[in-house]
């Protein structure tokens, strides 16, 4: 046997070695505990499969809810329970659902976008610009007669064109951009009361977005519209049950218009009448809980009897959704992780993505799984970075500890926190601060950040989308962001789609 012959056989003889061994792991791989968890997960996924239709849809959009936020949101939480092993271990609830996928984020006119072309593309299937409500990119920005035939149809105009039930939820004002694509067309944002409409739109006969959520006739009308806002809904002679003035100058109360043209209406506008409502009797709901935004879920803790929860208006918005045989359509936004992090404060976006993911596990225990189709995801991400090397365990909001206990120092020779943003109003400029008896885990911390900004900034990253029950399956890969209107429209059979 020549030397080329004997290598050959050595080698065989080894591989064949190798891979009799390879099938035999030691019981130092398979005793533990991550590789029976991780082993146990893939089991199941592939028994996980979805109907390919969906009676009712909901989708949940954390706005500003980028990766790193979801990463920090659940140690955040996992380190608030009595049995944490550090956090890093914990899941938000949406974190477990079977099917997930990346979504790019840009405008047609921005790489780092905006809440207002972001959720136009998830209500309309058609990417648009920065700062525009539902129409196309066509339009020009804030100019009337530009938009006029570039109106485009959303998901809540279709669902209720099928005779389904349809419902929007919002913790920031409910005109605000997020929410305000899903039912109004405008090109501008910032149009959210007649007041704010300039001269050349109200020549054009452009109509504010709460004239545009209320004035709808019964048929294509909300079943449910609850969050912030309310001045913006009532006029400016008139003072709300917080004393501040509205801001129509059109003297329209819309608040009355709401119970005046829809049968069987309520209109509240805190707490005690949200509890107070007979869904057997209600079939149209407006709840506007705040004159702006309604509160961040750290400071409406402190206050319960003000404002219902995120939880709280999507258990009851189901309810009186379900009363309609054919189907709902249900749209909830935690709008206001993505204020928080626009004030450089880490403390109260975090609690309000674990109350988006409370919500989320109420919506999962409250619907069908073979017949409803849950979505979670994002409009876009924030420039908020977890950084350093900090021991498992460390606060997430605390100060880095490295795996030794002692705290980690920077080169300025003081400590940092392992939660900072890449811009904002917690920008350092000149010495940084020492931060070695702040308490940085304290509810108005503003986390430090390198370029100084009056308001820390969106980022352009993709963000996830995570999905359950009827229809998930179509939830897979890297996509662009208008196709979850498309997953959407297919799950339930709207009628948007040609193809």
């Amino acid at each position: 046997m020549n030397n080329i012959k004997k290598i050959a056989v050595i080698i065989s003889s080894a591989l064949a070695t190798f891979a009799a061994n390879a099938a035999v792991l030691p019981s130092s791989q398979t005793d533990s505990q991550w590789y029976q968890d991780s082993a146990k997960l893939v089991s199941e996924k592939t028994k996980q499969t979805s109907a390919t239709t969906a009676k009712n849809v909901i989708l949940f959009v954390g706005d500003g809810m980028g990766v790193s936020t979801l990463t920090a949101a659940r140690i955040f939480e996992g380190q608030q329970q009595a049995n944490n092993q550090g956090g890093e271990e914990n899941f938000l609830s949406f974190e477990l659902f079977p099917k997930t996928a990346l979504v790019k984020t840009y405008n047609t006119n921005q790489q780092t976008p905006d809440s207002a072309g972001t959720m136009t593309a998830i209500a309309t299937g058609v990417k648009s610009k920065a700062g525009v409500l539902s129409v196309s990119d066509t339009s020009l920005r804030a100019n009337c007669l530009s938009s006029k035939g570039n109106e485009l149809v959303t998901l809540v105009d279709l669902a209720n064109a099928k005779g389904l039930s349809t419902g929007i939820v919002s913790t920031a004002r409910i005109t605000h951009a997020t929410p305000a694509a899903t039912y109004a067309t405008s090109p501008e944002r910032n149009w959210e009361a007649d007041s704010n409409l300039p001269t050349e739109a109200v020549a054009n006969e452009c109509k504010d977005i709460a004239y545009q959520l209320v004035m709808r006739d019964e048929v294509d009308a909300l079943t449910v519209a609850l969050g912030g806002g309310r001045r913006n809904f009532i006029p400016s002679d008139m003072t709300d049950g917080e004393d501040k003035a509205g801001r129509r100058e059109d003297g329209l109360d819309l608040t009355k218009s709401w119970t005046d043209n829809l049968s069987n209406s309520a209109y509240v506008w805190d707490k005690a009448g949200f509890d107070a409502v007979d869904v057997a009797s209600t079939d149209h709901l407006l709840g506007l809980f705040n004159s702006s935004h309604m509160q961040y879920e750290a400071d409406r803790l402190d206050d319960t009897a003000g404002e219902p929860s995120l939880t709280e208006m999507t258990t009851k918005s189901i309810e009186l959704l379900n009363k309609n045989d054919q189907g709902y359509l249900l749209i909830v936004e935690s709008g206001r992780i993505d204020h928080a992090h626009h004030a450089g404060n880490a403390y109260r976006a975090m609690m309000d993505t674990v109350e988006l993911s409370n919500a989320v596990r109420a919506a999962v225990e409250n619907t069908n799984p073979e017949e409803t189709l849950i979505m979670v995801t994002a409009d876009h991400s924030h420039v908020f970075t977890i950084a350093g090397y900090p021991k498992r365990g460390n606060p997430i909001l605390g100060l880095v500890h490295g795996i030794d206990g002692s705290v980690t120092i920077a080169k300025d020779g003081k400590p940092y926190t392992t939660v900072g943003y890449t811009n904002g109003p917690g920008a350092v400029v000149g010495l940084r601060d020492d931060l070695s008896s702040v308490d940085t885990q304290d509810k108005e911390f503003m986390q430090q950040a390198l370029v100084p900004m009056g308001s820390e900034t969106h980022a352009g990253e993709d963000i996830t989308l995570h999905a359950t029950g009827a229809g998930s399956d179509l939830v897979q890969g890297v996509m662009e962001q208008n196709v979850i209107f498309h997953i959407i429209n297919q799950a339930q059979s709207l009628g948007g789609t040609k193809y």
